[in-house]
């Protein structure tokens, strides 16, 4: 089992141009990191491959894996052109990890954000064919140089862990897994034990983040607090600071034998260095206990 840290969890920082992608790699070797995925948010590769090249050359002289790309991905397409377009823009993200020796990604499969008539299970089973055949032409195509795809519980149409079986089981193919999200289950109004239990025998990644939850009827008032599906209050914590039962999904995982990265998301509004920081010696320190 290897720490490592979403590019995502410092954003604060690279929006802030305090720090850029490749500050991002070093920060991550300095502080105990063993791997690093690759967000492109506040930042591209797809289009910059000279900046690619530095962040894989970058990771290898620190010495720390860079060990996923996750990206947003949409297969719901009014027209049959829209679609091969975007599988064709996923392609191209496919050919950026080959040349920057990166074995494992996650892309969406609808878009993140949806309004609640589209985060039903009647929209989910009618656009089902689309995001089928989408998966199944990126894991192909991703087959040919070795790389595995997955889907993640993200995005509120796709993000139950039924959900995300059903696709998984529906593409059937050998590379073709799950990037497995403790917190994004609460999203949905998912207990995040239940959902890791029936979606762990297919992770071949797992993100660790934490929720401080609200019910419906408590407003936490100001601050980074967004909406569950069914109107509960989240809002991003430090790793093992937050509601989510980490010490228990740590057992959960270390007892099923997964012996694959783990990488610490944070999106709280704790300055985002010393959040990631002590997020990662928490996960260190309960992985040991447990």
């Amino acid at each position: 089992m290897k720490v490592g840290l979403s590019t995502y969890s410092l954003l604060d920082a690279i929006k802030a141009e305090e720090m850029d992608v490749l500050d991002v790699v070093q920060w991550i070797a300095d502080n105990g990191g063993e791997h690093m995925e690759i967000v492109p948010y506040g930042f591209t590769l797809v289009d910059n491959l000279e900046l690619a090249d530095k962040v894989r050359d970058k990771a290898k002289e620190v010495g720390i894996e860079l060990s996923n790309y996750s990206m947003p991905a949409n297969f719901v397409q009014e027209t049959v052109e829209e679609f091969d377009a975007e599988v064709d823009r996923l392609k191209k993200h496919v050919d950026l990890l080959d040349r920057m020796g990166i074995k494992h990604m996650r892309h969406d499969v609808t878009a993140f954000t949806l309004p609640p008539e589209k985060r039903t299970i009647e929209y989910f089973e009618s656009n089902l064919p689309q995001i089928i055949e989408g998966s199944r032409r990126i894991a192909d195509y991703a087959a040919k140089f070795g790389i595995t795809t997955t889907i993640e519980n993200h995005g509120v149409a796709v993000q139950h862990s039924d959900r995300v079986q059903r696709v998984l089981q529906a593409v059937d193919r050998p590379n073709f897994k799950t990037t497995l999200d403790i917190g994004n289950f609460m999203c949905v109004d998912e207990n995040s034990i239940v959902g890791v239990q029936k979606n762990l025998p297919y992770a071949s990644l797992v993100h660790f983040k934490d929720f401080y939850f609200r019910p419906y009827y408590a407003n936490p008032g100001g601050g980074k607090w967004f909406r569950t599906s069914n109107g509960n209050y989240l809002r991003g914590a430090i790793v093992g600071q937050g509601d989510i039962e980490i010490r228990e999904i740590i057992k959960l995982i270390k007892d099923s034998g997964y012996d694959g990265n783990i990488t610490l998301e944070f999106e709280g509004m704790e300055e985002c260095r010393e959040a990631c920081k002590i997020g990662m010696d928490n996960l260190k320190r309960f992985w040991e206990e447990a």
